[in-house]
């Protein structure tokens, strides 16, 4: 007879395993949009850190770029930075550090406008 513990603590170490055997992956294209624009974007894995970039330019010059990082375990943790440069020389970026787990989870992040302007913002929200 299993004892009620023996079971769960199967399933979890067959889990480790399987999580650290998993090998290094990494994928990339790019695409034209149905604007004349192009989309890149390149996403890598190593274990259990993801990590992507997207560059998206516009069919008048306008260009976006995304950088992001997850860690994904008990808790998910990911990072994020963002910048687009209109095609009058304009430029936004921003950052979000976001962090989830079983019971909820929190975001922070900030945005600069063209002004120069900063904005901050939190966010907690439950499960």
């Amino acid at each position: 007879m299993l004892s009620r513990f023996k079971l769960p603590l199967l399933c979890l170490g067959a889990m480790v395993v399987w999580s650290a055997a998993s090998p290094a992956s990494a994928e990339e294209w790019t695409r034209k949009t149905a604007h004349g624009g192009e989309l890149s974007r390149s996403v890598d894995r190593d274990g259990n850190v993801y990590t992507g970039s997207t560059t998206r330019t516009g069919p008048n010059g306008g260009t976006y770029t995304s950088n992001s990082t997850c860690k994904v375990g008990v808790v998910d943790r990911c990072s994020r930075s963002y910048s687009a440069t209109g095609p009058n020389g304009k430029t936004v970026s921003g950052q979000r550090y976001s962090a989830a787990g079983p019971f909820g989870g929190r975001s922070v992040g900030s945005f600069t406008g063209p002004n120069g302007n900063t904005v901050r913002g939190f966010r907690r929200w439950r499960r």
